[in-house]
């Protein structure tokens, strides 16, 4: 008897452009383990923000957008998950999600100053979250696969291997500009 065919695996939640993989690099660095919290507004507006691990209390119920692997380059899909310095997970508000669990958050990097409280202030840079809308096939799936929250995370539990590309090389590779597509 034949089995059932796999269920297909839910779009990841979370991009990153190598730029903003490139600077998490570079501030991983300069200040060791690094971890990120998607801002729900107030003195910095609703941006990324980077901290050095453990240097900004996640919540029990914010959740995990994903967990960003810097040993990972453009194109490439993940083994295993990272661990220690290579590992950045990627946080967001349990309310703010909800606003924005359907949409893909990319990770960028722009020129200008970063938000006060942010590590890349003083790099002439600042991170970006730009969004793609699901599908309406991606949004069911992702109804199967609830998100990790903080409480989770806490107890040891951590995300699945994506079988997803995570790194791409521009922004308009994982969310396109209306109009600038080829036709």
């Amino acid at each position: 008897m034949a089995g059932r065919p796999a269920a297909p695996a839910p779009p990841a939640r979370l991009r990153a452009t190598a730029g903003a993989m490139e600077l998490l690099c570079r501030l991983g660095g300069i200040h060791g383990e690094l971890m990120m919290h998607q801002s729900g507004g107030c003195c910095d507006g609703s941006s990324p923000m980077c901290y050095p691990a453990g240097e900004f209390i996640v919540g029990d119920r914010d959740v995990l957008l994903g967990l960003l692997d810097l040993r990972l380059g453009v194109g490439d899909i993940p083994d295993d998950l990272p661990e220690g310095s290579d590992a950045v997970p990627v946080w967001i508000s349990g309310s703010q999600f909800q606003a924005w669990k359907h949409t893909q958050l990319v990770l960028d990097v722009v020129p200008g100053r970063g938000g006060g409280f942010s590590l890349e202030s003083p790099e002439g840079v600042r991170f970006l979250s730009r969004g793609r809308a699901y599908t309406a096939i991606e949004n069911d799936l992702l109804e199967q696969y609830p998100p990790l929250v903080g409480l989770d995370w806490e107890e040891g539990r951590r995300p699945e291997v994506p079988d997803d590309i995570l790194v791409v090389a521009e922004a308009a590779d994982a969310c396109p500009v209306p109009g600038m597509l080829q036709g």
